[in-house]
């Protein structure tokens, strides 16, 4: 045993001696990929598959190496090519969700902006921001979905285009208890709220069951969704607590007031797309630098 721990030591020595810094740019480069894709598969249900094949990986590869296994050993290596089948199945989802994101990441760099000017984007926070407030007051839930430089068009099908100006009087009168319109989402993208009662895909993330409180049901849930498949930045108002939540890129921001939902609307809006583009690119991958921006100012 003492000398099997002295041989792995000394080829490791013998490893790191004979590293260069292209060696090591490589090391990096590999490391940034494996980084990439843990983080696009964080909090899912892909996240336990990832680890059971990569133990499953592992036990084969130890099991293989072993001389007293010849058979067992040529049979996994046979089926081991078969993985770049498997793989693509398995995470077909998340692969498509990962080349979604990389090209949102393209129209920034390219120079895309949320449609409508500046002026137009800041009547339509207010006029969120506004209604929020009221419905929040009232208990009376909502779903307000804000589209971005991504096209929600085949959700505005599932729903009752409206196609006017958002006025926090509209949505107040939308999403009143009982109304035909009140279940589902709005949708608005610049100054108009083009659909409501459109149906959202519900979030399998499994981040809210995860959660000690149990009052997120299908409303945060399709929040989440919508933001996992796009770049949509979703309002929710809790039915039951009247909470304010606000959820962009898979992450959702808990119990927030009215000032700091305006705030935060401001600096995902916030017009970067030309002038820092790199600093845009990177909260498309980590949502939390939009906060960062915001204090910043």
């Amino acid at each position: 045993m003492t000398e099997i721990i002295i041989n792995f030591f000394d080829n490791l020595t013998f490893t790191f001696a004979r590293l260069d810094w292209l060696d090591l740019f490589d090391l990096l480069l590999v490391t940034l990929i494996f980084f990439a894709i843990l983080r696009l598969l964080r909090d899912t249900q892909a996240m336990v598959l990832l680890r059971g094949v990569l133990l499953l990986i592992a036990l084969i590869s130890l099991l293989t190496s072993l001389e007293v296994l010849p058979a067992f050993s040529w049979l996994m290596q046979s089926t081991l090519p078969a993985l770049v089948v498997v793989i693509p199945v398995i995470f077909a989802p998340e692969i498509r969700r990962a080349l979604e994101r990389l090209g949102r990441a393209g129209a920034i760099l390219e120079g895309g902006k949320p449609s409508g000017s500046s002026g137009d984007i800041n009547s339509t926070i207010n006029a969120v921001v506004s209604a929020s407030a009221r419905l929040s007051d009232r208990k009376h839930g909502a779903l307000i979905v804000m589209q971005r430089l991504d096209s929600l068009q085949e959700y505005l099908e599932t729903g009752v285009i409206i196609n006017a100006r958002v006025t926090p009087e509209l949505l107040l009168q939308v999403f009143f208890p009982n109304t035909p319109l009140h279940d589902g989402a709005v949708i608005i993208s610049g100054t108009r709220l083009v659909a409501a009662a459109t149906v959202m895909p519900l979030s399998a993330s499994g981040v809210l069951s995860r959660s000690p409180e149990r009052q997120m049901g299908l409303r945060h849930r399709a929040a989440l969704g919508i933001s996992e498949v796009s770049d949509a930045v979703a309002v929710i108002i809790s039915e039951e607590t009247g909470a304010m939540s606000v959820v962009h890129g898979g992450r959702m921001i808990r119990r927030v007031d009215p000032e700091r939902l305006e705030n935060i609307l401001r600096a995902l809006y916030r017009p970067i797309y030309t002038k820092r583009g790199v600093e845009s690119l990177l909260t498309r991958f980590f949502p939390k630098m939009a906060e960062r921006y915001e204090e910043d100012d």
